[in-house]
Formats: C-alpha cells, structure tokens, sequence
C-alpha cells in the first residue's frame, strides 16, 4: 500500500487569533471545491473540521 504523507508548514498562531480564523471558517464555510488553497491553513482545517461532522450526521 502505498500512502504519502503531506507535510504542511507549521505556523505559530495566537490563540485569539486561531479562534477568530476557525469561527470566520464556521461563519464562511464553503464546499470543498469552493475553497481558496492560499486561505490560512487554520481555516482550511476548520472547513475540513465541518466537512466530518456534516459526513457524521448524514447517516
């Protein structure tokens, strides 16, 4: 099995600040296809974060 691993830069965010991008990211949530890959990564997270939890409560 071959599996690759993606390495993303780790950046140092203030706890304000990443509670603020990750609540802009609940607020403006788009679909996956919709995202910007140049939007901070804790956003992107965010988005992803959602995308389980909608996936969770669909069944």
């Amino acid at each position: 099995m071959n599996t690759a691993v993606v390495w993303e830069p780790v950046l140092e965010v203030d706890p304000v600040e990443e509670i603020r991008l990750r609540t802009w990211a609940r607020h403006n949530y788009a679909p996956l296809d919709e995202r910007d890959s140049e939007w901070h990564p804790v956003i992107l997270d965010e988005m992803r974060q959602k995308d389980l939890e909608q996936n969770q409560y669909r069944y």
